[in-house]
């Protein structure tokens, strides 16, 4: 049962929504950070995701002219003790969906928390910094603030489809995507890099059935950069922060292993990144980075010449499985 006002009513959405919820998505983007930051591919990823079950764990919430006013769903690819409770409204008209759906779906982090195992459940949650309505939720559903994320961007417009020469001893060179072995090296790396930070680990096979799960993955965009002949850093490329993804490079990850650290690696991944997304046409480069990450990345890639397109706060709660 929920709490939504007369006339409100709620109901587990399908894939034929896809394009309304990308509508909703688009109208809570452009009012939080001024232009859509998700695309049709990415909705329908969040709804069929690992360990998301859209009859269980998605609502759509209706305002009372049937308009489509609320969208509410977890991410959890993992199935470890940590869940993301994401909840958009339409700006102005959905507010009177925000904290019900919010309401709902802490009762169902307690559920997957059983489901999953977990005697505790940590739960979070993001929000643009002007999201004022939402912060207040969140902080009356015990939600206290963590971090900050940095969504980062560039143009493209003049990068060279040849990027500079890398340091001396640096190879950079696309993955390959037909060798089993480069490919679990290539996961490794990024799991052995990301160590150190808040990143979630995920094995191998659940890691390659989430790429086959994905649509359009460009192998040719996937980097592997060798040291003196051993794999030294990679980065991942794939999907799209915003609406046209043929119009945007995402780096998806970029892990550099700890002793390359500090000798150009990283930026000779990403130099290479930018120019195969110029050479396809694409305008821009972009990525999501946690400004708390110890290896301080925000760094590298304002010195490569991203700029922050807007920063997101993330919150953090737990609770415990009945």
């Amino acid at each position: 049962m929920s709490d939504l006002p007369p006339g409100w009513t709620l109901r587990r959405p399908t894939l034929d929504d896809v394009p309304a919820i990308l509508d909703l998505v688009h109208a809570s983007d452009i009012a939080a950070v001024g232009e859509p930051d998700f695309t049709l591919d990415e909705v329908h990823e969040e709804l069929t995701g690992p360990h998301t079950d859209m009859s269980r764990d998605c609502w759509l919430a209706f305002d009372p002219e049937g308009g489509l006013a609320g969208w509410a769903y977890p991410r959890n690819h993992t199935g470890q003790a940590r869940d993301f409770v994401e909840v958009y409204v339409r700006p102005g008209t959905g507010l009177p969906a925000q904290r019900p759906l919010l309401r709902l779906m802490m009762a169902r982090m307690v559920e997957r928390a059983a489901e999953f195992g977990h005697p505790v459940y940590t739960v979070r949650a993001g929000a643009i910094p002007n999201e004022t309505e939402y912060i207040a939720a969140l902080s009356d559903a015990g939600f206290t603030f963590l971090k900050q994320h940095a969504r980062m961007q560039m143009p493209l417009a003049g990068v060279p489809e040849q990027p500079p020469a890398p340091p001396a001893g640096v190879l950079v060179r696309p993955v390959r995507d037909g060798d089993e072995d480069e490919m679990r090296r290539f996961h490794a790396v990024i799991e052995e890099a990301f160590r150190d930070s808040d990143h979630r680990a995920l094995d191998y096979d659940d890691w390659r059935a989430q790429v086959r799960a994905e649509s359009g993955v460009a192998f040719d965009e996937w980097l592997v950069a060798e040291v003196d002949g051993a794999v030294a850093g990679v980065l991942q490329s794939g999907g799209s922060g915003g609406d046209d993804e043929n119009d945007e490079g995402w780096v998806r990850s970029l892990a550099v292993l700890r002793p390359y650290r500090k000798r150009g690696v990283g930026e000779a991944l990403l130099r290479r990144a930018f120019s195969v997304y110029a050479a396809k046409g694409r305008a821009k480069a972009g990525l999501g980075v946690d400004l708390a990450n110890p290896t301080d990345a925000a760094s590298l890639y304002a010195k490569v010449g991203m700029t922050a397109l807007y920063r997101a706060n993330v919150y953090e709660t737990t609770v415990t499985r009945a």
